[in-house]
C-alpha cells in the first residue's frame, strides 16, 4: 500500500472518529444486534460485497430479555446487488416490536456508490430512502393510575417518510463505516386532551468495524475482531466487542461482550457454500438480568450467484466474512 493511500485511510478514519465522538446523543431507541456485522445492510447503506451477479440476501430475528412480559422482538431482511463497478443497490426492512402494543416497520431502498482508493480498497457513500410505519393498539391495555394519561386511551397509526446516509471503507479483509440509518425525527404522540405527550424518534448513529486475521498463511484459521459504537442523544454510547472464529471456511464460533449490558455467545455454520446459518445467546449482566433468562438471534445469509446459475458452472466464491 503507497504512503499516499495510507494517508488517505489514516484522515479517513480520523474523520469518522471526531464527527462520532461529538455528535450529540439521545435516549437509545433503535434495536440493538449481537450478529451486527452479518446485519450491515440494516445499519449502513454504503455497505458493499463488491461481488458482481450475486444477490445477498440475509433475514435475523432477535428475542430479547427472554421471560419479561412486553420484551421487545425484531426481526430484519435485506437483499442487495452490484448493478457495476461502481454501483450497487438493494432493500431493507426492520419490524420491531414491543409485547403486543407497539409495532414499528421501516422499509427502505438503498443505494450505494464504490469508489476505488486502492488495488483491494474501496470507499462507498450509501443513501436509504422509504417510510416508517409505526402503531400502537391500547385495547385491553390495563393502567393502574386513576387517572389514566389520554394518550394511552387512543391507537395510533401513522407514515414517517424516513432517509439514512452512510460511508463503509472496505478492503478484502477488513472494514470500517460510519451511518445513521434514521435521519428524519418524528413525533408519535401528539398533545391530547390538554395532555402534554410525545415521543419521539432520535437519530442514531453508527460506527462499525472488523478485520481477518489469517497466521502463518493457514487459510483453515482465522481471526475476525469486530466492534459496533451506537450513540444517541441523552445516553451514553453504547459499545459492542465481538471476536469470532473461522475454522476451515465453514464453521464460527465466538464471544462477545456489551459493555455494561451483557456477554454473548455465537456460533455459525455453512449448510452450503452459499447458504449460511447463526445463533447467538446474551447473558444479561445488567440489574434486568434477575428478571430475563437471556436473549436469543438467529440469523439466516444466502448468496444468489446469477452468473454461474446462467453458465451451469456451480458457485465458486470465497465465504463472506462480513
Amino acid at each position: 500500500m503507497s504512503a499516499t493511500m495510507k494517508h488517505k485511510i489514516i484522515k479517513y478514519l480520523l474523520v469518522l472518529l471526531v464527527v462520532f465522538l461529538t455528535s450529540k446523543m439521545r435516549a437509545q431507541q433503535d434495536p440493538q444486534f449481537t450478529h451486527y456485522m452479518y446485519n450491515m445492510s440494516v445499519m449502513n447503506p454504503a455497505y458493499a460485497t463488491d461481488n458482481a451477479d450475486v444477490i445477498n440476501m440475509g433475514g435475523l430475528y432477535r428475542a430479547q430479555w427472554i421471560g419479561i412480559e412486553g420484551a421487545p422482538t425484531t426481526q430484519t431482511f435485506f437483499a442487495h446487488k452490484p448493478l457495476s463497478k461502481r454501483v450497487e443497490i438493494g432493500i431493507s426492512v426492520v419490524h420491531d416490536e414491543i409485547g403486543d402494543v407497539v409495532k414499528e416497520n421501516n422499509i427502505f431502498a438503498d443505494f450505494a456508490y464504490v469508489l476505488p482508493l486502492g488495488e483491494t480498497t474501496k470507499l462507498s457513500f450509501g443513501l436509504k430512502a422509504g417510510v416508517t410505519l409505526f402503531d400502537t393498539n391500547f385495547n385491553g391495555f390495563v393502567l393502574t393510575d386513576p387517572a389514566p394519561d389520554p394518550a394511552f386511551q387512543n391507537n395510533i397509526s401513522q407514515t414517517f417518510p424516513n432517509i439514512g446516509a452512510g460511508t463503509y471503507l472496505f478492503g478484502s479483509n477488513y472494514y470500517l463505516g460510519f451511518s445513521a440509518p434514521n435521519l428524519m425525527t418524528s413525533r408519535h404522540i401528539e398533545t391530547i386532551n390538554g395532555h402534554a405527550g410525545s415521543g419521539v424518534e432520535s437519530v442514531h448513529f453508527f460506527m462499525t468495524g472488523g478485520y481477518v486475521f489469517t497466521f502463518n498463511g493457514n487459510d483453515n484459521f482465522k481471526l475476525k475482531p469486530a466492534f459496533m459504537a451506537k450513540g444517541v442523544e441523552g445516553a451514553p454510547v453504547a459499545i459492542d466487542l465481538t471476536t469470532n472464529v473461522l475454522i476451515n471456511n465453514k464453521f464460527e464460533l465466538g464471544a462477545g461482550y456489551r459493555m455494561g449490558d451483557s456477554v454473548s455467545g455465537l456460533a455459525s455454520f455453512y449448510i452450503t457454500p452459499t447458504l449460511r446459518i447463526g445463533y447467538s445467546y446474551d447473558y444479561t449482566l445488567s440489574n434486568l438480568r434477575d428478571f430475563n433468562s437471556g436473549s436469543h438471534e438467529v440469523f439466516l445469509l444466502f448468496d444468489l450467484d446469477l452468473g454461474k446459475l446462467s453458465s451451469g458452472k456451480g458457485y465458486d466464491k470465497s465465504p463472506r466474512f462480513f
